[in-house]
């Protein structure tokens, strides 16, 4: 690990789907974001829910699961399978907590392609992701070019921004100070910091989402009443769905990987490795990329995925660029954003064709 540490044994969750062509030349790798997990487009056990990716994979989508073969893979110091801060230390036959090593984008692509080879593929027909999921995108573009046909990096940066540092760094401080965080020991004496990382998850959340998005949805309408209560009750609708996304999501994760999921974006700055130059980490890459940005995303602006078009113009890769049009905000990755289905459709197709894979069957869908 980056952390000059060996982590072992080690264990990672993945989901795929489709089937692997006989050449292997057609497997995608999907990269999930900061609170996501391996079930792209499947239902997850654990909420009930589809999975987070359902309007990207599946058959007939532009991740075309008649056509290719996914894999999605919960990364380290996740809380769905793969080793992380709840797994078991076996030097001590307790959870890790904070004992686990920090983890970095680097230690989960670097696990990514244990997994890769375990599967038996040399190459990736492509790599994708959005947000957390896009800096794994570009980590394994610059680590392992030669195993990457192609990368959809979308809504992201290689490098995190000092005000997402700061957005984060009030995430992990609203958990650590519940009084039920324990120094991470909470498993350990049976309790849950839940209301720090309910806090942590509606201070997130609102990055998540545009202004505009947010004042068409709710503006300043009332929650269930007709006026003001004069209290410090949830009066407005936008307080409401806000505790809500924290409620639920406690259900689901853990604290302690917050801590770390949200400490290994901030240490990314892929520049950082190539001597400070970002055009260094693809030079004479042969990598084909398609970057994606959203107007309304002000946690991963456009101007962020032009300075990495830049780079990779330096760098002399093929790359092509779309800003897309959306008041929807970062969360536009996750969302039915048709140009961005139609974008990453015609991406993958091109690139599928100059690759050699054969077009999916006609009945694969609409």
């Amino acid at each position: 690990m980056d952390a000059g540490v060996t982590l072992a044994p080690l264990s990672i969750a993945y989901q795929t789907y489709g089937a692997l062509n006989n050449t292997k030349t057609n497997a995608i790798l999907v990269c999930h974001a900061l609170t996501g997990d391996q079930h792209a487009a499947n239902r997850n056990p654990v909420t009930g829910k589809n999975g987070w990716w359902e309007t990207m994979v599946g058959p007939g989508k532009p991740i075309d699961t008649d056509r290719f073969f996914v894999i999605c893979a919960n990364v380290v110091g996740g809380c769905m399978g793969t080793t992380g801060p709840a797994s078991t230390n076996p030097a001590t036959g307790g959870v890790y907590g904070l004992d686990l090593p920090l983890v970095t984008i680097a230690d989960m692509v670097r696990a990514q392609a244990m997994l890769v080879d375990h599967l038996g593929i040399d190459t990736l027909f492509c790599v994708a992701g959005g947000s957390m999921g896009g800096m794994q995108v570009l980590q394994w573009a610059a680590a392992y070019p030669e195993r990457v046909y192609s990368a959809l990096p979308i809504a992201t940066s290689a490098k995190h921004s000092s005000q997402n540092i700061a957005f984060h760094e009030v995430g992990r401080q609203a958990i650590m100070a519940d009084p039920d965080w324990r120094n991470g020991r909470y498993l350990a004496e049976g309790v849950n910091p839940a209301k720090g990382l309910a806090v942590a998850r509606m201070a997130a959340h609102i990055t998540y989402l545009s202004d505009s998005a947010l004042q068409r949805r709710f503006g300043r309408k009332l929650q269930d009443r007709t006026a003001r209560t004069f209290s410090f009750g949830a009066d407005f609708q936008i307080e409401s769905y806000l505790r809500h996304q924290g409620s639920i999501f406690v259900e689901r994760f853990d604290p302690n990987s917050y801590l770390f999921m949200t400490r290994a974006m901030d240490y990314f700055d892929l520049a950082a490795d190539y001597d400070g130059s970002l055009a260094r980490a693809f030079k004479d890459s042969k990598t084909r990329f398609c970057v994606v940005s959203f107007t309304s995303d002000w946690l991963f602006p456009t101007s962020d995925s032009r300075a990495l078009v830049h780079a990779l113009n330096a760098g002399g890769a093929s790359v092509s660029f779309v800003e897309i049009e959306t008041d929807r905000g970062h969360d536009a990755f996750l969302l039915d954003v048709p140009d961005l289905i139609a974008t990453t459709r015609g991406f993958i197709d091109a690139a599928a064709r100059t690759r050699g894979i054969a077009p999916a069957p006609a009945s694969s869908g609409l």
